[in-house]
């Protein structure tokens, strides 16, 4: 099935029709009108996974994968056209240009976590740019995977975009063929493995990972809005977003302060018995919700800790110092346990954030501007923000993506475009002149080729 599937693609890709730009735009309507009479239903789908609220649903998946689609049929004939570049005197007469084309089929491997706009949101830059699409949802989320399905084919001819459903088999089924490009949103352990698939075959990928997030709360910080906007960012999705911050570095003369103020949000939030809010989602997979468990064991909690293994329900927790060595500091938690962890230096501070790979984003609360900019400065990371948490991921202007462990590419808006073409460098020359000094046998001084690095 996979390999006639990826065949039918192939064929279809060389007929040409998916580079006509009218072609791409009416498809990208006609999504957006499915998603847009099947909202109810694509949010009905994620509560059945794991209980995701509503709001959470439309802010964080329909709504956003509506905006790329609207921001991506209004300005896909602008980002086609040819861009014209200063010629080269060593080429003159001419006239030079870079004409982005699709690279052809794409397989796109969505997570679990935000399983609708995880899926959509790469697939709108990747037909924008002219590529057909083969989606691989997660199995983790049955309820979500089968609607995306029913979306795509009612929308799509299976030779234009199809949605394999399926594990881990699936996967490597998948893998295993040829793509002209893959791009894979899920963990560095897995990422890894589809990194080495894809150079079997020479494909260039993005890998949309995740990482260790830091947040900095330094002693200039205003501490409860420092608080409101961290359980914000960190308990949206029950904490399972890669972008969330991961744990807390906060300077000690802010600290006690700091947890109060954070404890006194989560009530607000989610009320004094957090299982019983409407506003506060589950751990989407039974093994993801054990790993979570385990990593309380042993630890001090200043805020939290309940779980109900029928729900697979972990309750926002704080915890106290944890030791670096353990389970819950080694990699990155994925849920809404977030640790609190004091400094007194910025040295201090500095050992503390290079113990961990390249993160995805790195969030840094101060009121010291200098502060912020040796922070900002210093460190590498995927994306950060000051003074916020994830807020970074909402703005189609800015790229999203990782570096090093955390990630390969950045996408959203014209990047995702950018990111889906192949930028091909075109010369015209003209036919009137020209000049003979390039042709053997080689007449010119030398001493005048060395001064040919003015031409070029």
């Amino acid at each position: 099935m996979v390999e006639q599937l990826v065949q039918s693609q192939n064929t279809f890709f060389a007929t040409q029709r998916t580079k006509e730009v009218h072609f791409r735009k009416q498809y990208l309507k006609r999504l957006q009108q499915e998603i847009l009479a099947q909202e109810d239903a694509i949010c009905d789908a994620i509560y059945a996974d794991f209980k995701k609220p509503r709001f959470e649903s439309l802010a964080t998946e329909t709504q956003l994968v509506l905006a790329e689609l609207r921001h991506a049929i209004k300005k896909v004939e602008e980002w086609s056209r040819p861009t014209s570049v200063a010629p080269s005197w060593t080429n003159f007469p001419s006239k030079e240009w870079i004409q982005p084309e699709p690279f052809g089929k794409v397989l796109i491997m969505a997570p679990w976590n935000y399983p609708f706009m995880l899926t959509i949101s790469p697939l709108i830059g990747a037909l924008a740019a002219g590529n057909t699409a083969v989606l691989k949802p997660s199995e983790l989320s049955p309820h979500t995977s089968a609607i995306i399905s029913a979306i795509v084919q009612k929308v799509f001819p299976p030779e234009y975009v199809a949605v394999v459903e399926g594990g881990v088999e699936v996967s490597t089924q998948l893998l295993a063929e040829k793509w002209e490009y893959i791009f894979f949103t899920g963990s560095t352990q897995v990422g890894k493995i589809v990194y080495k698939a894809a150079a079997e075959h020479l494909t260039p990928v993005t890998l949309e990972l995740g990482g260790k997030n830091p947040c900095i709360v330094d002693r200039t910080a205003n501490v409860s809005l420092a608080a409101k906007r961290i359980a914000w960012g960190k308990f949206i999705n029950a904490g399972q977003t890669c972008i969330a911050p991961d744990y807390i570095l906060v300077h000690y003369t802010q600290k006690e302060a700091f947890v109060e103020a954070l404890k006194a949000q989560i009530t607000t939030f989610y009320g004094q018995d957090s299982k019983q809010s409407a506003d506060f989602a589950r751990i989407t997979t039974e093994k993801h919700y054990q790993g979570l468990k385990a990593m309380l064991e042993g630890q001090r909690i200043l805020f939290g800790g309940h779980c109900d293994d029928g729900q697979r329900f972990v309750e926002p927790t704080l915890v106290d110092e944890p030791d670096w060595g353990s389970p819950l500091m080694e990699g990155e938690i994925f849920g809404p346990i977030l640790p609190i962890i004091s400094y007194e230096t910025e040295e201090e501070l500095h050992r503390n954030l290079s113990r961990y790979e390249k993160p995805l984003a790195f969030y840094v609360f101060s009121s010291d501007k200098r502060f912020q900019k040796r922070m900002m400065a210093q460190y590498p990371f995927g994306g950060g923000t000051i003074n916020d948490t994830v807020v970074h991921i909402s703005n189609k202007d800015l790229p999203f993506g990782g570096v090093g462990n955390s990630g390969i590419g950045g996408y959203h808006g014209k990047h995702s475009f950018d990111l889906f073409s192949h930028k091909k460098s075109l010369v015209r020359r003209g036919t009137w002149l020209d000049v003979p000094m390039r042709y053997a046998p080689y007449k010119i001084p030398i001493r005048w080729v060395k001064k040919f690095k003015h031409l070029f």
